[in-house]
């Protein structure tokens, strides 16, 4: 499946810094300025999985393809972007095609980049993005019209019922995920593509030294996002200028490196993790002589619909699946040992696939 996410935020916190230590490679213009980057940059990302070499090594393999998560560095958002500020009309229609949010939040001081607002005040930056997708959604939901006459149809009055409840609670500042909305009235919902129903995560920049004093930066964070009633678990924090730095060591030397900073692994690991939780999602793997691979699935994804990732007609065709944890098949150094101790199961079109199973699927083409 596809996974979208697109980087937001003021101008100048950080974002094409961010984008560019995801890409590891220099791909966004990252300037002093606000709107340098006018078009989003897409990046297809690589989603670390140290278990897929040590698979391709059992099975005899060395072609390795990894999940992928599209990140979209979209240009910063300003106050009044919803009423078209800033290039924001542009700019807010980019964020409808992302599955999530990431918002750059900036903690940082450096009198080198210049803040939009000439002061450093997360609260207030975090708060000002908010009200632009809230203020957007309105616009979106204003432009809906109410079914009236006898030719009206039930679910028409239905639906604008739910518009109307939305609109409520959104002028009130909450935004649409935050709302109690059941899973018929998100079906309604979703052909509008409301951008505040979009499930967001926070990226707290900070520097080096904040970085360092973990304990009081976490107090901060969870300080702003108290007074700014939102949910403390979708965040974490990283150093943009360092993750971009550090993307020129390799895996060891990076584990050194942040090892000063009481970090076990680089901020990518940690948003790309957080972006599957955020979501939903887990990983499957497929092991064979052409290739170890991950596959992105939601969870509760019944093993034909898994299936189905791989190729439309194996979800039709589908009979039943071999499926082993993966510990379980390292230990037993693969396919034909794990089945000669019974540590495969076959299972049928009712099981839930869950997260670093490998999978042999049996289809009928």
């Amino acid at each position: 499946m596809k996974l979208s996410i697109g980087i937001v935020g003021l101008p100048n916190v950080g974002k094409s810094t961010l984008f560019n230590a995801l890409l590891k490679k220099q791909v966004a213009n990252v300037a002093n300025y606000p709107f340098c980057t006018i078009e989003p940059n897409v990046g297809i990302i690589e989603v670390p999985d140290e278990r897929l070499p040590v698979l391709a090594k059992i099975v005899n393999t060395t072609k390795i393809v990894p999940a992928v998560v599209e990140f979209y560095d979209i240009a910063g958002l300003v106050k009044g972007a919803s009423t078209g500020a800033g290039l924001g009309n542009k700019f807010l229609s980019h964020i409808r095609e992302v599955s999530a949010i990431v918002h750059v939040v900036r903690l940082f001081e450096d009198g080198n980049v210049v803040h939009v607002s000439e002061k450093i005040n997360p609260q207030d930056d975090l708060q000002t993005i908010e009200t632009e997708l809230n203020l957007a959604d309105l616009e979106t939901l204003s432009k809906q019209r109410e079914p009236k006459g006898d030719a009206a149809s039930k679910e028409a009055r239905s639906a604008w019922e739910v518009f109307i409840k939305v609109k409520e609670n959104l002028n009130k500042g909450i935004p649409v995920r935050s709302q109690t909305i059941s899973d018929e009235e998100k079906e309604v919902l979703k052909p509008l593509n409301l951008l505040s129903s979009k499930p967001v995560i926070y990226v707290f920049n900070v520097s080096e030294s904040q970085l360092q004093n973990k304990e009081e930066t976490e107090k901060k964070i969870e300080e702003i996002l108290k007074q700014v009633k939102n949910d403390k678990k979708g965040f974490i924090y990283l150093c943009a200028k360092m993750e971009a730095e550090i993307v020129a060591f390799n895996n060891e030397e990076q584990k050194e490196y942040l090892k000063q900073f009481d970090l076990e692994e680089s901020g990518l690991n940690r948003l790309i993790k957080k972006a599957y939780e955020t979501l939903g999602l887990i990983s499957f793997l497929t092991a064979g002589t052409l290739e170890a691979r991950a596959w992105t699935i939601p969870k509760g994804t019944l093993a034909p619909q898994a299936a189905g990732t791989i190729h439309t007609d194996f979800e039709k065709g589908f009979i039943k699946a071999d499926i082993i944890p993966y510990e379980k098949f390292i230990a037993s150094s693969g396919w034909t040992k794990a089945r000669e101790q019974g540590l495969v199961a076959i299972v049928g079109r009712d099981y839930e696939m869950k997260d670093g199973e490998v999978v042999e699927f049996k289809v009928n083409t």
